[in-house]
């Protein structure tokens, strides 16, 4: 019983002493795969924030700043995807552009809205907050409505290229829509395609 135990652990112990290697993102030269990774999300992200911010429909004549809110982004591929990873990164360009404030009050997703913004309401409106400094609780229509909903949608085709290889596309849309109206400001699609062995797998 003792050996079986020793050959059980061993591969494990082996497998632990793998070299494992830091990937430097902003120099990373690694073999492409045909599913996506981190660099296509990365230029997906770059292409529509370079496209939103040269289009000028951001720029408001007082100079102030639009309020933003993220809808639902849709993955539509054989893969599983956290679309977060799209939308975080144009976010984070947007607001760094000063021409955007993001609200965490609304959201079609759960991990755009932060719950203490309800949260502490909710607590307004029970005996607890007596218990607090009345001046600094969020008071009644404080909260401020988004004024362009942010929306999209990831999809994915695969053809035949030829008797040996594959190709893949995948597609990015995003979208621009003001809320009060619905008139659409802006839209882009990027397409990442990729070129490869049919054995090679996509999701």
């Amino acid at each position: 019983m003792k050996k079986l135990a020793v050959l059980f652990v061993i591969p494990f112990f082996l497998a632990g002493c793998e070299e494992v290697q830091k990937v430097d993102t902003k120099n990373d030269t690694g073999k492409q795969v045909m599913s996506l990774d981190y660099r296509d999300f990365d230029q997906a992200a770059s292409d529509m924030i370079q496209s939103l911010l040269h289009s000028g429909v951001l720029s408001k004549k007082d100079g102030s700043r639009y309020v933003l809110a993220t809808s639902k982004v849709t993955n539509d591929t054989m893969q599983r995807i956290d679309t977060d990873q799209l939308t975080a990164k144009i976010e984070e360009d947007m607001m760094n552009s000063g021409q955007v404030v993001m609200t965490s009050a609304v959201g079609g997703k759960e991990s755009n809205r932060d719950d203490t913004v309800y949260g502490m309401r909710d607590v307004r409106d029970s005996s607890r907050g007596e218990e607090f400094n009345q001046p600094t609780m969020p008071q009644k229509g404080q909260i401020i409505a988004p004024e362009l909903s942010m929306s999209g949608k990831i999809f994915q085709r695969n053809l035949r290229y030829d008797s040996d290889k594959q190709q893949v596309e995948y597609y990015f849309q995003l979208k621009l829509t003001d809320v009060k109206t619905g008139l659409r400001f802006w839209q882009k699609e990027v397409p990442i395609v990729k070129r490869g062995s049919n054995k090679t797998v996509s999701w």
